[in-house]
């Protein structure tokens, strides 16, 4: 493989909402950078997170397995007991399983890592885990000291006080594309912090959008709505705060800014006459937050967000473009665990032979093929912040099937139909139910997935 294999620069964002983009349909965040890299490259419709939240995604697609197989099935640090106790999880990024990042180095690749990490302690960073540079990521799920300098990010000294961290990853990202090149390609593992709380903007767009959100009538609408009590025993004194719209000024300044970010990124490949022959994958690790935490985003028409088995939890914006990647929408299903061998395939090579890999290649699509019909899966055993509860859930074609361990319920919804998942068809097509639940329950055997048990303390737990 010569010279000519293109570079590769990840994109990853922290709790980004299908409905975050006005590509995506949202008609307050102002996003013109993402809008015009979706003109020019292949949106997907169709592409989910392999969980909820954050950390189990982050591990699947640098795998290709699914966290139920990994063992990362839990943003790492979360537990919570509610009806059932949260099942057992892997608390790192395993060094033994071969990785995207470790792939492609030994294909020649210049491998670095900026951004959030949260896989691990320190043991588990990302420069033990195949990256050559690691800036800004750590055990953290979010700025441990927020978005403004000083941020408490050991790997990312700091700087002048006060200055905004999106700002400063992208200054980093810049720095390493525009050091003197050896001729060997470069993969940018880019996972900003944004847009995950604290939701701290720069002062000035977060008036543009107090003023925005008065022009279009928004500061006069019942954002929040209340709704059940949490399920779980440290939260059963809140209740759930479900966001209707979406108008909360300060996150879409952190929306707009990371989209200025991105236009500078990609100014930058311009300027060093790289950009051409840069693949730019974008995407995000969990639905947007709408439930609890400040409830900053909305993902309707899709049902609930982060944290919830409904996909406002785990269906996502996602935007490939680059040398040889066809412009125009897709609607075929894609998942995290895909992501290893699809970007293995567009750079000429293979993942590791000796890795398990759950996830199916969709360079064919990115070409403008196709890939045959398959079932993708969720597993998230665990009470999350957010109020949803334990579940495992399957997608085949357009019907998805929804598991909830608590009562052992079913729900089935059609999705080319019901794309807000408000009309639950279980009992109205027991064959459907039944043949999906068998296909859950055999991959959850393939999988080894964990399942949790009930909680005897519970009614104490309630009192």
């Amino acid at each position: 493989m010569g010279p000519t294999r293109p570079n590769l620069v990840f994109i990853l964002i922290d709790d980004m909402g299908w409905r975050d983009l006005s590509c995506y349909g949202s008609a307050f965040y102002e996003t013109p950078v993402l809008d015009e890299l979706a003109r020019r490259g292949m949106t997907f419709r169709n592409a989910y997170a392999a969980c909820p939240v954050c950390s189990p995604t982050r591990a699947s697609l640098l795998t290709g397995q699914y966290p139920a197989r990994v063992g990362v099935t839990n943003y790492i640090g979360g537990n919570a007991r509610g009806r059932h106790i949260d099942a057992p999880y892997v608390r790192q990024l395993p060094r033994e399983l071969p990785n995207l990042a470790r792939s492609l180095r030994d294909a020649g690749y210049r491998t670095w890592h900026v951004g959030k990490w949260h896989l691990g302690e320190a043991e588990f960073y990302p420069e033990h885990q195949g990256f050559d540079v690691n800036i800004g990521g750590g055990r953290w799920g979010h700025p441990p000291k927020g978005y403004f300098s000083p941020f408490g990010i050991d790997s990312l000294p700091d700087r002048e006080p006060g200055e905004y961290l999106t700002d400063r990853l992208t200054d980093e990202a810049i720095r390493l594309i525009e050091q003197p090149s050896d001729a060997k390609p470069f993969y940018l593992n880019f996972w900003h912090y944004a847009v995950h709380t604290p939701i701290q903007s720069p002062p000035e767009l977060v008036e543009k959008y107090r003023r925005k959100a008065a022009e279009m009538g928004l500061d006069q609408i019942q954002a929040i709505e209340e709704g059940e009590r949490f399920p779980t025993a440290a939260k059963k004194h809140l209740r759930v705060q479900r966001r209707r719209i979406q108008s909360d000024p300060a996150y879409a300044a952190m929306v707009e800014n990371l989209d200025s970010n991105i236009g500078r990124l990609l100014e930058a490949l311009r300027r060093t006459g790289q950009l051409d022959n840069t693949i730019i994958i974008f995407t995000s690790d969990n639905g947007g937050l709408a439930t609890a935490e400040g409830s900053p985003t909305c993902n309707a028409p899709l049902a609930e967000g982060k944290g919830w088995m409904y996909d406002g939890g785990v269906r996502e914006p996602m935007i490939i473009a680059g040398p040889g990647i066809f412009a125009g929408e897709c609607e075929t299903p894609i998942t995290s665990p895909d992501f290893y061998p699809t970007l293995m395939e567009l750079i000429g090579g293979k993942p590791d032979p000796s890795a398990t890999i759950d996830g199916t290649s969709f360079a064919p699509v990115l070409r403008g093929s196709s890939l045959p019909p398959r079932p993708i899966f969720w597993h998230y055993p665990h009470y999350g912040n957010q109020g949803g509860t334990p579940g495992s859930s399957v997608r085949d074609g357009d019907l998805k099937l929804i598991e909830f361990f608590e009562d052992g319920r079913r729900e089935l919804y059609d999705l080319r139909h019901d794309i807000g998942e408000k009309h639950d068809l279980s009992q109205l097509r027991p064959n459907d139910v039944k043949r999906l639940h068998a296909l859950l329950v055999q991959w959850r055997q393939d999988v080894a997935a964990r399942i949790p048990q009930p909680n005897p303390d519970w009614r104490q737990d309630l009192a």
